[in-house]
């Protein structure tokens, strides 16, 4: 079942970011509640939190990837917390920039507690993934060993940073080419995925060449994933995405299908120069992008990643029990219907 290597790991993930955040003593209580609210614990009065903020599939990819290497996944927990701390700051500054209320169906923190105490909040978790990730030592993890993921991590940090800057300047930037939007993604959406599996092989077996396949499959994983969604966001059900059909259409966003439409139909680019949407202007736009079989265009782009994520899986020759769940994991990443 897909849900047992959840509950294999989640309570120990869990268990472990409490200890890194709590570890911080001199904290104000009411930075405690802002802190323990982003990472879904509590609420915005401090009080207990009951409904999941988020699937962790981060960590729970880093654990599954030491295991299928061959190693121990406790020895990885705190890198597993590292990556999570680290994907939830970006996350809180993310909200800021984009003018986000919302997340997980909740306020952002920015909107609870404003601009500023959000930013700080995002720094302190910045530096507890560090904190957190410092940790393995603890571990027995080898020093050369430690080295690489520090530089993996540093790397994916920056990388991040890319990604949201593009994703900032694309919506301002008249146009955007498909491989620039490709190059974008691999920053904010794929680049921490190839480093969970990246630095889970590499504690899991010190092996670097092994740790590179596993790179390559997080990495076309995530971004097969984001253009997966990106269909979702026009061609969704929405029983099954829970949000209405199209979106991506109302927002403006340029997704891949969005990009490809408006290179290939005049009809698509002329709708684009509206000044505003109504439902009307939705189907159209729709029409317009399946008159140039943009979702073709996009689902075989999908595809080919997709193909190149499962090569690489393939080629690192996963072990045991986690191989399967690897497996089932990139399922259901991907099982979600048009």
């Amino acid at each position: 079942m897909l849900t047992s290597f959840f509950e294999r790991y989640l309570p120990d993930i869990d268990r472990y970011m409490r200890t890194v955040v709590n570890s911080q003593q001199s904290q104000p209580s009411d930075m405690g509640i802002m802190l323990q609210y982003a990472l879904g614990w509590v609420d915005q009065n401090g009080d207990p939190y009951n409904i999941p903020t988020g699937k962790r599939i981060r960590p729970v990819l880093l654990l599954l990837c030491v295991e299928a290497a061959g190693g121990n996944w406790k020895a990885a927990l705190p890198a597993a917390a590292a990556v999570e701390l680290l994907h939830n700051f970006s996350l809180i500054h993310d909200d800021i920039q984009d003018d986000s209320p919302l997340r997980h169906n909740r306020p952002t923190v920015w909107k609870v507690w404003g601009e500023a105490n959000a930013i700080n909040i995002g720094d302190a978790l910045f530096t507890m993934a560090y904190d957190s990730l410092q940790r393995l030592s603890e571990y027995s993890v080898p020093d050369q060993i430690l080295i690489q993921i520090w530089r993996i991590f540093n790397k994916t940090m920056l990388e991040l940073t890319r990604g949201q800057h593009l994703d900032m300047r694309f919506e301002h930037q008249p146009t955007v080419k498909t491989d620039e939007y490709i190059s974008m993604i691999t920053g904010k959406s794929a680049a921490l995925l190839s480093a969970c599996a990246e630095m889970g092989a590499l504690i899991g077996s010190g092996d670097a060449q092994l740790a590179h396949l596993y790179a390559d499959f997080g990495l076309n994983l995530g971004i097969a994933f984001q253009i997966h969604d990106d269909i979702l966001g026009i061609w969704g059900n929405p029983s099954v995405t829970g949000k209405s059909a199209a979106t991506d259409i109302l927002s403006r966003k340029k997704s891949l299908p969005v990009l490809y439409g408006l290179d290939n139909s005049a009809e698509l680019v002329g709708i684009y120069q509206r000044p505003t949407f109504t439902q009307q202007d939705v189907d159209e736009a729709i029409k317009a992008l399946n008159d140039v079989n943009a979702q073709d265009f996009t689902r075989h782009s999908e595809e080919g990643y997709y193909n190149t994520a499962l090569a690489s899986i393939e080629a690192a020759n996963p072990q045991g029990e986690a191989s399967e769940w690897i497996m089932q994991l990139v399922n259901s990443l991907f099982e979600r219907n048009y």
